[in-house]
C-alpha cells in the first residue's frame, strides 16, 4: 500500500471533517453528552474498522474519544485511513 507524503495527505484532509495530521497519522477529537455515547461510538468505529481490517489508535476519557490513523504496514497515512476517517464522519 502506497504511503501518501505530506502534500497528499494535506490534500486529502481537505474533504474531511476536523481531522489533522500529527506524528505521522491523522488525528481527530470528539466529545459527547457522556460516557454511554462515547463507548457507542467506539463500538461502531471498531465495527467499521474490523471490516476494513485496519487498527486505529481508540482513545477514551468519560465523553471524549480521540482516534488516530495510520497504517502500520506502510509506516505512515494511506488511503485505508482515509477511507475510514471519511466512514466515521459519516456517523459523527
Amino acid at each position: 500500500m502506497k504511503k501518501y507524503t505530506d502534500e497528499e495527505i494535506q490534500s486529502q484532509l481537505k474533504d474531511l471533517k476536523e481531522w489533522e495530521f500529527i506524528d505521522n497519522a491523522i488525528e481527530r477529537k470528539f466529545k459527547f453528552s457522556d460516557f454511554t455515547q462515547a463507548l457507542g461510538f467506539i463500538v461502531q468505529v471498531g465495527l467499521m474498522a474490523e471490516k476494513r481490517n485496519h487498527h486505529p489508535e481508540l482513545f477514551n476519557v468519560y465523553n471524549k474519544v480521540n482516534i488516530r490513523l495510520n497504517t502500520h504496514d506502510a509506516n505512515g497515512v494511506t488511503e485505508k485511513d482515509f477511507d475510514l476517517a471519511k466512514a466515521i464522519d459519516l456517523i459523527k
